[in-house]
């Protein structure tokens, strides 16, 4: 057997190691947002901290910033502090995944005496304390406990005054606890499974197969560059904000040594929760250039070196201490559009329309209507949701899909499973695509109310209800999204609001923008169209 071949077999066998990890982590998990919504990431790096291979499940929000934050566990904990056995947490929105919500543990990879490399692992938990999943935080501090990076375990020992703390500083403290040990065990996985791997292989360490797969890597993601014209093509959005529109501006430059965007143009911070660390912006950039260009090639150091990213401190995409940056997903998740819309011109065939772009996750607060005479434990339940997608140059937009973030939409069965709410409604939203030749696609609407005995607040984090996702090449734009009481009272699409107990909560998710003239699309699927009623 050649040595490429049993590189190729070994890289394989990686890639297969991190998917188990990261189904290891699904079938641990308490929160149903992993369980249900696989919103995680799951990875093993070599020992200089550079991703080799991630697991297909996961979240380009999760896994791209993942990729960095190792190498800040090697340089703040150091090497010389090491040990077989340890496992290492952080939550940091800086050195993580960009908000407190987010946990990243880590677990370095011996062979005998000789640190040979790394899994990691990132999973969104339903509760870190302060005001909760929401917006309307001022400063990172009103968020949630923040845990620097630390040990979770020293040789084997758990460290129980983490715990501790930790238990005493969340709502949920079984479920948030259970997930941590969730991420240390699925990380546990990919490391037996990594060392019986070394042992059939007779391998020493990954030093080589790195280096092999980093070269293929590298040689194909620079292929897929070398088609794009060279020169800098720009875009603007403008989107909901909180009480105000947030304006996004980017100049991606396309050089013989990459892509690079910069966001300087980009409106300021803002005083609530929306703000976005940068990492988290390099992602959604980094997802975006990936999909068009290379969509086949495995996520690893060498196909996400080639792209990178700049801007202002102080700029809403590159937030600093102490920002709040709970829900900095609401505005990062419109910077893969952003981007790929700024080269929609150099790429034809390849861009899409824009869709609804961020989740509209609903974090409920259940509690109770009498706790005085029916007490009843109170409830933190996390949902997500997905409005359309925009359509494509050859195919119609997604129905209900999450675009970019790629998490699963969260089953009403499994969301009243954990909590004292029901879901009412959940269709798809008529009228709600935008036209065109390929047509955008659909939002969907749900109506949520408490069981007996229970009121809930909700944080709402909702976007494109005053600027809906816009077509592409003469199509039309995709319908709004909209909040309501049943009865039709509006609500306000973020910040923490109560539902009354004898009301239910409407949303009306947006749809995706359409992709061409509507005059050009196939009379049969107009007609279907029309028939639908899918167009408004």
């Amino acid at each position: 057997m050649s040595s490429t071949v049993a590189h190729q077999i070994m890289w394989n066998r990686l890639i297969a190691i991190v998917e188990e990890q990261a189904l290891t982590l699904v079938r641990t998990s308490f929160s149903t947002s992993v369980r249900e919504a696989g919103d995680l990431s799951a990875g093993v790096f070599d020992a200089h901290g550079r991703l080799m291979a991630q697991a297909v499940t996961g979240t380009p929000g999760h896994v791209n910033t993942m990729a960095a934050a190792v190498g800040h566990f090697i340089n703040d904990i150091g090497p010389d502090r090491m040990y077989p056995g340890d496992v290492y947490i952080t939550n940091d929105p800086w050195k993580g995944t960009g908000h407190l919500h987010d946990i990243t543990v880590t677990t370095p990879v011996f062979a005998g005496a000789r640190l040979i490399g790394f899994f990691a692992s990132t999973s969104h938990v339903v509760d870190v304390g302060g005001r909760g999943y929401g917006p309307d935080g001022r400063e990172l501090y009103e968020e949630g406990i923040r845990i620097p990076i630390m040990k979770w375990a020293t040789q084997g020992r758990l460290n129980d005054d983490l715990v501790n703390i930790l238990r005493n500083n969340v709502r949920e403290s079984d479920q948030v606890v259970g997930d941590i040990h969730g991420l240390a065990a699925c990380n546990e996985t990919g490391r037996r499974r990594l060392l019986e791997m070394l042992d059939e292989f007779d391998l020493h360490d990954l030093d080589e197969l790195a280096d092999f797969i980093f070269e293929r890597t590298h040689q194909a993601v620079m292929g897929a560059l070398a088609d794009v014209p060279r020169g800098t093509y720009r875009n603007t959005m403008d989107v909901d904000g909180y009480d105000e529109p947030v304006h996004l501006e980017v100049a991606v430059t396309v050089s013989d040594h990459g892509m690079h965007a910069d966001f300087e143009g980009t409106s300021g911070v803002s005083p609530y929760g929306i703000n976005v660390p940068i990492v988290y912006a390099q992602a959604y950039f980094t997802y975006g250039m990936i999909v068009a260009l290379a969509p086949e090639l495995p996520n690893n150091h060498a196909s996400l070196a080639p792209f990178t990213v700049s801007a202002p401190p102080g700029v809403i995409l590159n937030a600093v201490e102490p920002d709040p940056v709970s829900v900095r997903h609401v505005i990062g998740h419109f910077v893969t559009d952003l981007c790929l819309g700024a080269l929609a011109e150099a790429l034809p065939g390849k861009v899409p329309a824009e869709g609804a772009g961020a989740l509209w996750n609903f974090q409920a607060s259940a509690r109770a209507v009498d706790p005085i005479n029916e007490p009843r434990p109170p409830v933190e339940v996390l949902m997500f949701n997905s409005g359309g997608s925009g359509a494509r140059p050859s195919l119609d937009g997604l129905t209900a899909t999450a675009f970019p973030s790629g998490v699963r939409t969260m089953s009403a069965e499994a969301t009243e499973q954990v909590g004292p709410i029901v879901i009412w409604r959940k269709e798809i939203r008529e009228g709600s695509a935008g036209a065109g030749a390929q047509r955008g696609g659909l939002g969907q609407v749900i109506e949520i109310g408490a069981t007996d005995g229970y009121y809930f607040e909700f944080s709402a984090m909702f976007d494109r209800v005053e600027h809906p996702a816009r077509g592409r090449h003469g199509g039309g734009d995709g319908a709004p999204g909209r909040v309501s009481l049943d009865d039709g009272t509006p609500f306000r699409s973020k910040g923490k609001q109560p539902i009354p107990p004898d009301r239910r909560l409407v949303l009306e998710l947006p749809g995706g923008g359409g992709f061409g003239d509507p005059a050009d699309r196939d009379a049969a699927a107009h007609a279907h169209d029309e028939q639908m009623g899918y167009l408004g």
